[in-house]
């Protein structure tokens, strides 16, 4: 029996039941693998004092242990500290996690760390792994790489968690690139790319899914979380020079107002689509729907969201970044354009007036398997388990990195 502890602060809960979703699936997966018993930590960061009670009241109220379909997850919390960049992350991560996993290991002995996020879950993993004498695993996945491996107050507790770690894993061909960027080791990065479930996320009825969104003629979808990072305000610009075209955009944050403001700057007010939050479970239906799905990240790993599209037959217009050219690797998939508006508005025209066959567009998503996903993760984890830890002293995480 291969037992394995994942760490991840990227993880749904009854708050933000989409938030890290993708991490929940695999975890899944690895759950019901022949052979193998996992146990979730999933932390969850608050501020100090008062902070915590206005700002994440609702977090307060989630339970310290549950079932969280089908999983059991223990969720400490931790401090993050406001205005320092993260410096104290991991640091305060490791603390909150000593007393909590001293009490998991005294009846469930695990084997192996699996942390499916780089920070602050890779250096508190680190060091929780010469804690327990356990070899440790981090996955990057986009952000953890891009932001927090690049700023200034946490750089080198990446790095250094990367370079202690036994095993790396990259959500993507161009994330390992990245890693090797920071001096992480190229011949210990795994690339594990994710899953998309080929049986929830299939073509449907395009004009019946419209339908029942209140849509008519063609619809452009534009998916993920209303920050800066995800580029929205590109795909309004490329939509606006697209007449008639509708633009569906799903997600929340914080620029929900500035995108509404820019849709009636630009005068296509009447031909946007805002939708909120969408709970995973409905967005076969509204992925199905749309003709193109148009993404303008400036930076991913490799986003679940293409992969979805593709399964449902939609085509995509996605910016150069992360593992982009390792799903759009032919015309049907859709187009890779440069980060302008007037590249996407192109893009978008040419599938719409040229529209791929479903099927043909349907095949890019399915080497993309949570089965193939589970596979390699269960190969990784155990031949860490098999090899063991790489090291017997690890760089042990302080406060100041």
């Amino acid at each position: 029996m291969l037992r394995v502890l994942t760490l991840s602060t990227l993880f749904p809960d009854a708050t933000r039941p989409n938030f890290g979703i993708f991490v929940e699936r695999q975890t899944r997966g690895l759950a019901q693998a022949p052979g193998v018993a996992v146990k979730v930590v999933a932390p969850i960061g608050l501020p100090p004092g008062p902070l915590a009670l206005i700002q994440h009241g609702d977090k307060l109220s989630l339970p310290a242990r549950e079932t969280w379909r089908g999983l059991d997850v223990h969720r400490p919390r931790f401090t993050t500290i406001p205005g320092v960049g993260g410096r104290w992350h991991a640091h305060h991560l490791q603390r909150a996690l000593e007393p909590v996993l001293d009490a998991v290991r005294a009846d469930f002995p695990f084997e192996v760390i699996d942390a499916s996020f780089f920070f602050p879950d890779g250096p508190a993993a680190v060091a929780l792994g010469a804690r327990y004498g356990v070899p440790v695993s981090i996955k990057a996945r986009g952000a953890d790489i891009h932001h927090w491996g690049r700023a200034a107050p946490t750089e080198a507790q990446v790095v250094a968690a990367g370079l202690a770690a036994d095993g790396l894993l990259a959500v993507s061909g161009a994330m390992r690139e990245d890693m090797m960027a920071l001096g992480l080791p190229g011949e210990r990065i795994r690339v594990h790319h994710t899953g998309v479930d080929l049986d929830r996320f299939r073509p449907v009825d395009r004009d019946a899914a419209k339908a029942a969104l209140g849509i008519a003629g063609p619809l452009v979808l534009s998916l993920g979380a209303l920050i800066p990072r995800k580029r929205h305000d590109l795909v309004l610009r490329a939509v606006a020079a697209l007449p008639g075209v509708t633009l569906a955009i799903a997600g929340e944050g914080p620029e929900h107002g500035r995108l509404l403001d820019l849709a009636t700057a630009l005068g296509i007010r009447d031909r946007v689509r805002m939708l909120g939050g969408v709970a995973h479970d409905m967005l076969p239906a509204i992925v199905g729907a749309a003709d193109v799905m148009a993404l303008a990240s400036a930076s991913e790993g490799l986003a679940n969201a293409w992969l979805e599209a593709l399964a449902c037959g939609t085509p995509i217009v996605i910016c150069d970044a992360g593992g982009a050219r390792e799903v759009v690797t032919n015309r049907d998939a859709g187009r890779i354009v440069a980060d302008d508006p007037e590249a996407l508005t192109a893009a978008i025209r040419d599938l719409l007036d040229h529209p791929p066959a479903p099927a043909a567009v349907r095949a890019a998503a399915e080497p993309f398997t949570w089965a193939a996903n589970t596979a390699a993760l269960v190969e990784h984890l155990a031949g860490l388990v098999a090899r063991g830890r790489r090291r017997t002293v690890r760089v042990r995480q302080t406060s100041r990195g």
